[in-house]
């Protein structure tokens, strides 16, 4: 069958075009791919082509598809696996595979399979290795199902040291001061989500450069509702602060038990390490695209501070599990990461946008057309546009987020590819 896709040929060569898949293997699924989230790490491998870790040296004859953050339905099952998988069940994927032999991963590395498609073929080895998990909610959610499980990840990710038994113990520290670095972006507002449902911290600062997206992260989750379960949740916008280190200090006693580091800057890493308290871990979770990255640090108080430094990138099948399970039964609700919406011609651009992203999380849907658009520009959009004017009359009743109702009237209007 024919399926339209994105696909890299190269360094900042992709292409949106029609090919054929290849006949459904035994050990293979044929999906449906309904929505892909752009993630940054796309665009890495866009501009990096075979020099990335995770790319085909053949790419230039084999492309790839990309996209990764993906969700999908299931149309054929492979004779061999019918008894497992069934027509019409809805799937997400883990993309980090975790290959003995090599880096490929979903998005990066197979020529029938990713998130800016129509239609795919699941190869045999994602489905081997537990890749692909079955899910019940909306599709859109289902495509933030892995950038939530990275996070998750993190806070997994953390430790603390006993005093006297030196007994490791994981995870964010219980009553724990936590500070989220330039948290107002997509993975930081999931880190404020997690923060705040899935853990038992005293305090959860948030801090960034850009006053409205603070403000934004403010309306979704509001201090007076973190202070119903005992959190004090402080937005600090440093742009008006003349000395950040003094000031987190200040309102934090001392300093943090947790610090989760959300973008991939010198001076904040530095303002980390400034404001750890004793036993403090912290987590270098972005991920810099410059390979000499560095930033001072302050090894004596490691010594002597017990401060712990990390980082984690990507999840496992086990946080993946973990994660549609929260966004299923309602735990969390990942819409708070998403300010753009579009369709498959919409995916290349958004990618090369990342250069210079605008708002948060674009969210692609694969099998319609529409021009990536920001979903608060709905409203004026819908003075000459039904479809827009009933979407932003329905995000409107949803607090401005993207939701169930949007997706299904999205579907079900938009001009189909």
């Amino acid at each position: 069958m024919k399926t339209t896709a994105v696909r890299l040929y190269g360094e900042n060569d992709l292409r949106l075009e029609e090919f054929d898949l290849p006949t459904l293997g035994d050990n293979e699924i044929l999906m449906r791919v309904v929505s892909d989230s752009v993630c940054l790490s796309t665009y890495k491998a866009v501009v990096q082509g075979t020099r990335h870790k995770r790319v085909p040296k053949d790419v230039a004859d084999n492309p790839i598809v990309v996209g990764h953050e993906m969700c999908g339905e299931i149309v054929e099952v492979g004779s061999k696996l019918k008894e497992t998988w069934k027509s019409g069940q809805r799937a997400v994927i883990q993309p980090a595979l975790n290959l003995p032999d090599n880096d490929y991963s979903i998005g990066y590395s197979f020529p029938y399979f990713g998130g800016n498609m129509t239609y795919g073929i699941v190869p045999s080895v994602v489905i081997e290795r537990n890749c692909i998990l079955p899910y019940t909610g909306s599709f859109f959610k289902g495509s933030l199902v892995e950038p939530i499980s990275c996070i998750l990840r993190a806070f997994k990710g953390m430790y603390h040291i006993t005093q006297g038994t030196y007994e490791q113990v994981q995870g964010v520290k219980e009553g724990s001061k936590i500070a989220i670095l330039g948290g107002a972006g997509p993975m930081g507002l999931g880190a404020i989500d997690i923060a705040l449902n899935c853990t038992s911290p005293s305090m959860v600062v948030v801090t960034d450069l850009n006053g409205e997206r603070l403000k934004r992260a403010a309306r979704i989750f509001k201090p007076e509702d973190a202070e119903k379960k005992g959190i004090e949740l402080v937005y600090v916008d440093v742009s008006k602060v003349s000395n950040q280190v003094d000031y987190l200090k200040e309102i934090s006693e001392g300093g943090f038990d947790d610090i989760f580091v959300m973008i991939p800057n010198r001076s904040v890493v530095e303002i980390a390490d400034a404001v750890a308290g004793r036993d403090c871990c912290i987590n270098f979770f972005a991920g810099p695209t410059d390979r000499e990255f560095s930033a001072a640090v302050n090894f004596y108080r490691v010594h002597y501070d017990s401060i712990h430094i990390l980082g984690t990138g990507g999840g496992s099948p086990q946080d993946t599990l973990d994660s549609i399970r929260l966004i299923e039964d309602g735990t969390l609700n990942p819409a708070s990461m998403i300010t753009h919406i579009g369709g498959l011609d919409s995916a290349a651009n958004a990618v090369f946008g990342m250069a210079n992203p605008d708002g948060l999380k674009k969210l692609c849907y694969s099998g319609i057309r529409m021009p990536m658009t920001a979903i608060d520009d709905f409203a004026k959009l819908g003075e000459d546009n039904e479809l827009f004017r009933v979407l932003a009359e329905i995000v409107d009743r949803n607090n401005g987020l993207w939701c169930d109702e949007a997706e299904a009237y999205l579907l079900e209007h938009a001009k189909q590819i």
